[in-house]
């Protein structure tokens, strides 16, 4: 949009002075970014409003992506970019002696997600609204999300993440958009002719589910989507006259807090409440806004697609069918037909133990009708299929078996469309993980590989990369990442390369300041800075990397380091509060940390920093200034990866296995531009299938890594004393689940490899462009148009 900086400031002045009684001289920051929202919250209404009539008017088809997370981010710049302002807020605020860096860091990371699962859904809504597509988010409006981590004496302390504290400038409440979502009570079927039924209920807990909408500005164009997001309350009206101090607590439980613990039974209850919750609001509000546009209930999957982002909304294909059933008094037959036709599912995994499956006995008493209804589903597929494919696959495909209900069974049966988010993850859901679905259901199964926003991981996270790559080739790639393959004419000119060089330098310099002010560690700007990024856990592997710091710190100890280029490892990292042995991980990383960075004789050689509660700002500030990225999960058990796809445009090289997306960036970027190590998925398989594999004799015959484990044992390592046991005891006696000790010699190898090669400094920044260059195949814009082509049908304004 145009706006000049004389008329950006009237309009903030008004905001303070309206709001705060205040001028912009003695506004503080957090009073000057309230306004600031506010005004830009103003400038976008507009157009969210024009937008939302044409999609009434037009009844486009529209996507409606169901997550348990999402991961946006701050707000502010993602407007200003979007809406064309950056610059010109930027040097208005400026002039008045503000700095637009330094009021946005007063806005709050909406916690609302955790890991991938989250930022993915973050991403696509990005990108939906940049490339025009209807595509809306419906998820659960946390009040403390998971929780902020801080690490106290090494060990992660988990505290509550207070994101509303000063509210949310963002979002519109919308309460004329609540609805009531029911629960427990007793329920029966009354027969009403013609081999119909009604359901009749009693003593069911009501509660309210009110909407929070958040705008989802598209980039440079006329396209606002919406994020809506549920808050549970108290129901209105004379149902709850006077309610209990208990009663009240557990409505606001409902929506305060992203994945309760569920290793307790009240934990799994609530989770499993908290996905009914946010599925049955978001269809109702749906099918409410479709009725009210006056079109026909039998034609709604012309109309709507609704997407099940993993198991966690899987609940959404029983609601739909009791809405139309029960709600609306539609066969069956036919509703069953408009639930298939409506709903699509990605599966995010390929381990069995994250696939979640519910107690019967728990689905029945929470969710009366809805147990019946997937009991029905179940026996209908049982006895239509067991005729075409036979018993033994209908029966390894049964929903309710065992005691259990199986969501991801659900997804896939009441859907037109499974997807896996890699080729290598889509590979292996159809030949091993969901193969008996796929000899079933083959027309359903496809790829679509996860992608990341550009404008969030490039265009706001570095800004000086970004002006760089302007100057270099134009801005058109701004628009279409696919222009940066122009870079690529300038591989070999020096001159560019070393301003890439400098950047990446001046990037390296800012987060070495941040380290010095958040962990009181001084760390070398001219040292490799060696990046993993993400939720910890033992399949993504950090300890992996930890012992190959280990190795390296014996080394320099054993004098046997003169030549080594100096290291920075950077780890950032949440573990799930139940995850003992993820936080003996996080315990040992830090204590490692302590010892080396407080080791003379180490120097500036080495250091070892762990930044506490990583989000998606920290991330900002993280990943422009690595010069190697680690995705060293085991090969096959990264079902993508999106972290490595943020390294890679900032110009980032990746150390990784054969595993997820690396595959893809392998091929996109070529052998000699990224560092491969490790078995391949055949060779894990190759395990699982023989049982041979046998950890202790690697432990016995390797000195380096027996020593490297002795360390978290013999009192080495200090501080550890119980988590250096799990941990040893893990490679040892419980036979190193994900094989670390198995590819710890070939990690070994390819980071010497890596070393020797940084030292070129010619051939290092080349493959750096050479990665930016070839980073458009894995941008969101073209992941949600695969999937807005292929599965949901939506077409661009």
């Amino acid at each position: 949009m145009e706006l000049t900086k004389q008329q950006f400031t009237e309009d903030l002045r008004k905001s303070l002075t309206q709001n705060f009684a205040k001028t912009t001289k003695n506004a503080n920051d957090q009073e000057i970014y309230m306004s600031l929202a506010r005004v830009i919250k103003g400038y976008y209404s507009k157009i969210w409003l024009e937008d939302n009539e044409y999609k009434d008017k037009t009844a486009a088809k529209q996507t409606y992506y169901f997550s348990i997370e999402f991961m946006p981010g701050r707000m502010l710049k993602s407007n200003l970019l979007n809406l064309g302002l950056l610059q010109t807020v930027r040097d208005a605020l400026a002039d008045i002696g503000s700095d637009l860096d330094k009021i946005s860091e007063n806005e709050q990371d909406m916690a609302i997600g955790n890991g991938g699962l989250g930022r993915l859904a973050s991403c696509f809504m990005d990108s939906l609204a940049s490339t025009g597509l209807p595509g809306n988010g419906n998820g659960i409006r946390y009040k403390y999300g998971l929780f902020k981590q801080r690490i106290i004496d090494g060990y992660q302390v988990e505290l509550p993440d207070v994101w509303l504290t000063n509210g949310n400038p963002w979002e519109v409440r919308r309460s004329d958009k609540a609805v009531e979502v029911k629960f427990g009570g007793n329920v029966w079927m009354e027969e009403i002719g013609h081999g119909r039924y009604t359901p009749h209920f009693e003593n069911q807990e009501t509660i309210l589910a009110v909407p929070y909408d958040t705008a989802m500005v598209g980039y440079e164009n006329k396209t606002v989507n919406n994020l809506c997001l549920w808050r549970a309350e108290l129901p209105e009206g004379s149902e709850v006259i006077h309610p209990s101090l208990d009663y009240m607590q557990d409505v606001d439980t409902l929506s305060a807090v992203l994945y309760p613990d569920d290793s307790n039974y009240s934990g799994r209850l609530l989770r499993l409440k908290q996905e009914y919750f946010f599925v049955s609001a978001g269809l109702q509000r749906i099918v409410n806004h479709y009725l009210n546009l006056g079109l026909p209930l039998p034609r709604i999957p012309e109309h709507v697609a609704v997407h099940i982002n993993d198991t966690h909304p899987a609940l959404c294909i029983p609601e739909f069918m009791r809405i139309l059933i029960d709600e609306h008094e539609m066969s069956w037959e036919s509703a069953w037909q408009l639930t298939v036709k409506t709903m699509s599912y990605t599966n995010h995994t390929i381990m069995a133990e994250a696939m979640e499956k519910w107690s019967e006995e728990m689905m029945k008493s929470l969710l009366p009708r809805i147990y019946q209804i997937i009991v029905e589903i179940d026996n209908r597929f049982a006895k239509e299929y067991i005729p075409k494919v036979g018993p033994s696959l209908v029966h390894n495909t049964r929903i309710v078996k065992d005691g259990k209900v199986h969501m991801a069974n659900l997804s896939i049966i009441g859907s037109h469309s499974t997807n896996g988010v890699a080729k290598i993850h889509s590979d292996l859901l159809k030949d091993v993980v969901l193969h008996d679905f796929y000899i079933i259901f083959p027309e359903r199964f496809n790829n679509k590989t996860n992608g990341i926003a550009e404008r969030r991981w490039i265009q706001i996270a570095n800004e000086e990369l970004s002006g760089l790559i302007d100057e270099t080739i134009g801005k058109s790639w701004r628009k279409d990442l696919n222009d940066l393959t122009v870079l690529k004419a300038f591989q070999d000119n020096d001159e560019i390369l070393n301003k890439f060089e400098a950047v990446k330098f001046h990037d390296k310099e800012r987060l070495a300041k941040l380290i010095l002010e958040k962990n009181g560690i001084t760390v070398n700007p001219n040292a490799i800075f060696d990046v993993q990024v993400k939720r910890l856990h033992a399949y993504k592997r950090q300890l992996l990397n930890l012992l190959h710091i280990m190795k390296l710190y014996f080394d320099i100890k054993d004098g046997n380091a003169e030549n080594m280029v100096p290291r920075v490892f950077i780890f950032g990292a949440k573990a799930a509060p139940s995850y003992q042995y993820a936080k003996a991980i996080i315990k040992a990383i830090n204590e490692v940390a302590n010892m080396i960075n407080s080791d003379t004789d180490v120097e500036d050689k080495l250091k070892v920093v762990f930044l506490e509660n990583y989000n998606v700002s920290l991330a900002e500030q993280i990943i422009p200034s690595a010069n190697v990225g680690e995705q060293i999960s085991l090969a096959s058990t990264e079902a993508s990866g999106t972290s490595n796809m943020k390294f890679m445009l900032n110009g980032a090289l990746t150390i990784g296995t054969l595993d997820g997306a690396n595959i893809e960036i392998k091929d996109a970027v070529g052998d000699e531009n990224i560092f491969i190590f490790g078995m391949n998925k055949d060779d894990v398989l190759e395990y699982y299938t023989n049982g041979r594999y046998q950890s202790t004799e690697i432990y016995n015959s390797n000195p380096i890594l027996k020593r490297i484990l002795n360390a978290f044992v013999d009192g080495s390592i200090p501080n550890i004393e119980n988590e250096g046991r799990e941990i040893f005891d893990s490679m040892t006696v419980y036979n190193d689940e994900y094989f670390v000790l198995r590819d710890f010699d070939s990690y070994v190898e390819t980071q010497k490899r890596l070393e020797d090669y940084y030292r070129d400094r010619h051939a290092w920044n080349k493959s750096c462009l050479l990665n930016i260059a070839n980073a458009a195949r894995f941008s969101s814009d073209r992941t949600v148009r695969e999937y807005a082509e292929q599965i949901w049908q939506i077409n661009p304004r």
